[in-house]
């Protein structure tokens, strides 16, 4: 008479239960308290510590169609001033999007550079530069631009640009836009240099998960290391390089330091790059000290850096979703 067998499944009738390797237990429970502790929850109780705060604070007194428009007449404060963010949102959506194309060049070609063509010694030494412009503070980068590039910018670059270039849209303009170099194309160029580093990591690790098999089969069928980036290395990597694009725009949108030493500061409907401008960010900078002795003045900022917050944690919610499908479907680790 044969023995009797296991059960369906393969366990033994009565046999006891068989625990998990010790790893994984301790990785379970180590899991379990990271979930079920408050500090998990830290960041979004940080969040909504601070708009709920500023919604407080501002008690949206302004927040109405008026302060969506163009009329800025705060002084002296009272019934008959007007608070428009329109020519602020402009100045950040101008910077932050020319900026953010700029920098989608450099970095695509630095990245693509990196991962490609250069050998190895001359691929970590930039990749390490480019990692350490990260670290430099924002009024680093400003002093830099107000000091150096200011009055290169007013003497040479801008009249020749104006000269060569007049007949494209934001390059002509009058001549007394150009007033000591501060202005728009200023402060693109900076937050060009001050948003590369993020944009260039994300973008280099997007090329280098691509899946080796994927490169070496476009090698086989003949084709070239140009061809095989630009069929294979690109639309694996597609979701990573636009997430890389909206990290980086909202980095250049909440700049102040750096914007507000070299924008120019003047609320406006820019005739050209040349002239100067103001964003959200620089005239919350700039007009704190003075919103202290104004209270209406402080609603006003307060509801500005509400709108600025919820225009950066969108921005930053797409990017990260991006980044995550890409690493999702394998081609981001």
């Amino acid at each position: 008479m044969s023995e009797p067998g296991p059960p369906e499944g393969g366990v033994p009738t009565g046999a006891a239960p068989t625990l998990p390797p010790p790893e994984r237990l301790r990785d379970r429970i180590t899991w379990k308290m990271v979930l079920g502790s408050p500090v998990a929850l830290l960041p979004m109780f940080l969040l909504a510590a601070v708009a709920g705060v500023l919604l407080y604070a501002s008690d949206l007194h302004n927040f109405g169609w008026s302060l969506w428009g163009t009329d800025w007449n705060w002084i002296p404060p009272g019934p008959g001033s007007s608070y428009g963010i329109g020519y602020f949102a402009l100045g950040s959506v101008l910077t932050a999007s020319l900026a953010m194309l700029l920098a989608t060049v450099l970095s695509l070609a630095m990245a693509i550079s990196i991962v490609v063509y250069l050998p190895v010694i001359p691929s970590r030494a930039l990749t390490v530069v480019t990692d350490l412009l990260a670290g430099i503070p924002s009024v680093v980068f400003g002093i830099w631009g107000f000091v150096v590039l200011a009055p290169y910018f007013g003497e040479n670059l801008e009249p020749s640009l104006r000269d060569a270039l007049y007949w494209l849209p934001g390059f002509g303009g009058p001549a007394f836009a150009i007033g000591g170099g501060t202005g728009i194309l200023l402060a693109v160029f900076v937050l060009t240099i001050m948003i590369i580093p993020i944009t260039t990591a994300i973008m280099r690790e997007s090329l280098r998960a691509v899946p080796h098999s994927a490169i070496e089969a476009g090698l086989a069928l003949g084709a070239t290391r140009w061809e095989v980036v630009r069929k294979v290395r690109l639309p694996m990597a597609r979701a990573g390089i636009f997430g890389a694009l909206f990290l980086g725009f909202g980095r250049a949108i909440g700049e102040s330091v750096a914007v507000s030493m070299l924008i120019g500061a003047t609320p406006q409907l820019p005739p050209s790059l040349y002239a100067g401008g103001y964003t959200i960010a620089a005239y919350i900078l700039d007009q704190q000290d003075s919103a202290f002795a104004y209270p209406v003045l402080l609603q006003v900022l307060v509801e500005f850096a509400l709108i600025l917050l919820l225009i950066s944690v969108v921005v930053n919610i797409v990017g990260h979703r991006l980044t995550r499908g890409s690493r999702n479907s394998g081609t981001l680790n």
